[in-house]
């Protein structure tokens, strides 16, 4: 269902921007723990964004086929896709296409693994496109999982991925709706990307030691979420237990381990220390 929202969401804004050609755009990821690699989901190529309006610059007939070629091949196919937008950023640098080049690709080198080129280029759409909310909602949840032992600047991507995800949520829910999408497909797209723009965020909060807020976002999240991800009730576990919330560390610990995946041991695991803690330690109150 989400990836289908988002498609046909897409292909509407496609139309809005570019007079009538639809521009499918794909999940955005639901990633793993910060040390694991997001899995792979369809790219992303056009943006729920403010700037539908802007006026295009003008397209030779060369550029309006090689963009074709482009948004024709098969999103099953990241590796061509990849190479056929790098392609055509190199040739045209300056195309008024290359905003949806630039969201296409920032989801497939994600879903490919390459995370430091999803940020390179990333960057550059949010440059060229500050409303581009889904752009900024990856970034914004995907820098704070990714970080690591290894990671130059922490601090500093931190930050920006706070900036990022911040304005994402600042920007979503202003984000007018295409005339030929249905009101129910629209809201949960722009659900899914205020999900993970606070899932970002309370990230970011746990890794600062700033529970309470951290605890807000996550609730955010996954309240808006039309498919909760696992890993988000797990960091609402850990940031409970953290804050000494034991019973809704239990429960979020449960929730997270009542979902198919990867987490669900770890999960299991945290429940059953949360319960213990629950029946030996005073809860902190809210």
């Amino acid at each position: 269902m989400r990836n289908r929202i988002i498609w046909m969401t897409a292909a509407a804004l496609g139309a809005t921007l570019l007079g009538g050609n639809g521009i499918a755009m794909g999940q955005y990821p639901s990633s793993g723990q910060s040390q694991s690699q997001p899995p792979a989901r369809p790219p992303a190529p056009k943006p729920l964004s403010l700037d539908n309006a802007t006026a295009p610059a003008p397209v030779n007939a060369e550029e309006d086929a090689a963009f074709k070629v482009f948004q024709d091949s098969p999103v099953t196919d990241l590796k061509k896709k990849i190479e056929l937008g790098e392609a055509f950023v190199q040739k045209y640098p300056q195309s008024r296409y290359r905003t949806i080049i630039y969201s296409t690709l920032t989801s497939a080198y994600l879903n490919t693994g390459q995370v430091e080129k999803m940020e390179e280029v990333g960057d550059k759409e949010v440059e060229l496109n500050p409303n581009d909310v889904q752009v900024l909602a990856v970034l914004g949840q995907t820098i704070p999982r990714v970080i690591n032992a290894k990671t130059a600047d922490p601090a500093k991507e931190l930050d920006k991925a706070e900036r990022y995800a911040k304005r994402a949520i600042e920007v979503t829910p202003t984000v007018p709706k295409p005339e030929n999408i249905t009101e129910e497909n629209f809201i949960n797209a722009k659900n899914v990307t205020l999900a993970m723009a606070h899932s970002g965020l309370g990230l970011i909060y746990v890794r600062h030691a700033k529970y309470a807020e951290a605890i807000n976002e996550l609730e955010a999240s996954v309240k808006v979420d039309p498919t909760p991800d696992p890993v988000n009730y797990y960091l609402l576990g850990l940031a409970n237990t953290k804050a000494s919330h034991f019973e809704d560390a239990a429960a979020a610990y449960t929730k997270c381990a009542s979902m198919p995946g990867q987490m669900q041991a770890t999960c299991q695991k945290g429940a059953e220390e949360a319960k213990k803690l629950a029946s030996t330690q005073l809860s902190a109150p809210k």
